[in-house]
């Protein structure tokens, strides 16, 4: 028998498969249905405002006219964000290449191993994942045996267009082939 989360899945995939987008997610949390979407697999899109909002207005008619929902409840339609949750199998196939973190389940952990294990996602299955560390440990994991897991955004400073590497943080010495701003402009002086 299908639970009111399949049914609020099988009204919104058409839509989102209409509006070029993939269902990432339904979850319940109190009285609140999240409905996560996300660009189809291997799109090097986002999400926009625009997106969002139209989703919402489409995914909210759609539920009001059909009430799979027998409660009250608050819809909030979102993007699953740079640093996504993976909680299904289907998360683990769709970030298949990327950084992640895991973290087991404490009855998966045998006495000395580690719990949290983060590396790139090289394989998933239905029931399985692999990760592979830094030093090039590959640790195969039960999808399972995962308390946690998600998707890990490098967050640093990009150079702005036209400028290059970017400048060292006051008290940094330049890395080698980077000059700082006051030895450029001192540079041109001396040349004029």
């Amino acid at each position: 028998m299908a639970t009111e989360l399949d049914r609020v899945r099988e009204l919104v995939v058409p839509i989102t498969s209409d509006l070029g987008l993939d269902l990432y997610d339904v979850e319940r949390r109190g009285k609140t249905l999240r409905v996560t979407i996300a660009p189809q697999p291997g799109s090097d899109g986002g999400i926009g405002l625009d997106d969002l909002s139209l989703a919402t207005r489409l995914i909210s008619r759609e539920l009001d006219h059909e009430d799979p929902i027998t409660a009250s409840y608050t819809l909030e339609v979102t993007s699953p964000g740079l640093e996504r949750p993976l909680r299904t199998p289907a998360h683990f196939q769709r970030e298949v290449g990327k950084d992640i973190t895991v973290r087991l389940a404490g009855h998966a952990v045998a006495e000395g191993e580690q719990r949290r294990i983060d590396g790139a996602l090289t394989a998933a299955t239905e029931t399985h994942a692999t990760v592979t560390a830094a030093d090039g440990t590959k640790h195969t994991v039960a999808i399972a045996d995962v308390d946690k897991a998600r998707t890990v955004f490098e967050w640093g400073p990009k150079p702005k267009p036209g400028k290059g590497t970017p400048h060292p943080r006051k008290g940094e010495k330049p890395k080698q082939g980077q000059q700082n701003s006051k030895q450029t402009q001192s540079t041109k002086e001396q040349q004029q």
